[in-house]
């Protein structure tokens, strides 16, 4: 049997009579990148703040390693190894690129955070937080202030700071929005290169994006399931075509 890291069954969201998500059932495998995509407003972004606990569901499960999360905070599921991004930017920008891992190394000091001490008394994460910049391709920015970087570069800074906080599950909700064609293929690399030994769950809209580096791809349509399995059986299924309604069709065939 395949060993699910994360599952949700039945999963709904209900805003005042408006169902957002509609009884999604979902199984990550551990060591997969899993892609939950879908055109505008398939609910994509809502399942993802459900699983992520920044929405209590309607109704549904959710569990993690066999853990019934289903009513945890995020927090709580965050010190399980639940770690998410956003779509959104969320560096710290007045600190230095190593400064902002750094942060997320500190987690393994325990719950002092070291805020107010010199620094010098966390240079022995530096070395720790060096690897990690090189696996994004950001060590020779190092000593950058965040907010001087140009957007794919943040991206793959809170890639890194997500890596940082050693989670057992990656959450991505759309790391390449808003980016240019070049940003978009280094992130989604950057994404392959670093899933090595880990569990990634990735939202996104865009097929041509996970094409080459998705496990399985679920797709969403109207807070439900439309279809999911390989890309090849999902882009081939004309269902999804027809809710794509040919933009994202025409962008599937992965580039030669």
């Amino acid at each position: 049997m395949a060993d699910v890291i994360l599952r949700a069954e039945g999963l709904v969201k209900d805003f005042r009579g408006f169902r957002a998500v509609d009884g999604v059932d979902l199984s990550v495998e551990r060591g997969h990148i899993h892609a939950l995509i879908g055109p505008n407003g398939a609910g994509k972004t809502t399942c993802f703040n459900l699983l992520t606990k920044f929405l209590e569901p309607s109704a549904g499960r959710i569990f993690f390693n066999g853990r019934d999360i289903t009513r945890a905070r995020p927090a709580e599921i965050a010190r399980m190894g639940i770690i998410r991004s956003f779509q959104i930017s969320a560096v710290f920008p007045h600190m230095t690129v190593l400064q902002n891992v750094r942060v997320g190394l500190q987690r393994a000091l325990g719950t002092s955070f070291h805020f107010w001490k010199r620094e010098r008394t966390l240079a022995g994460l530096n070395a720790r937080a060096m690897a990690l910049l090189a696996q994004v391709d950001l060590e020779s920015f190092a000593d950058a202030v965040a907010m001087d970087l140009p957007y794919g570069r943040k991206r793959a800074l809170e890639i890194a700071a997500t890596l940082a906080m050693e989670p057992e599950l990656m959450l991505l909700d759309e790391p390449t929005a808003g980016m240019g064609l070049e940003d978009v293929a280094h992130v989604t690399a950057l994404i392959k290169n670093v899933s090595a030994g880990r569990t990634i769950l990735m939202v996104e809209h865009n097929m041509s994006i996970v094409s080459g580096i998705s496990d399985r791809i679920t797709v969403l349509q109207r807070g439900a399931v439309l279809a999911e399995g390989r890309y090849e059986e999902v882009a081939a299924n004309p269902l999804v075509t027809e809710a794509y309604m040919g933009t994202a069709a025409a962008e599937a065939e992965p580039a030669r």
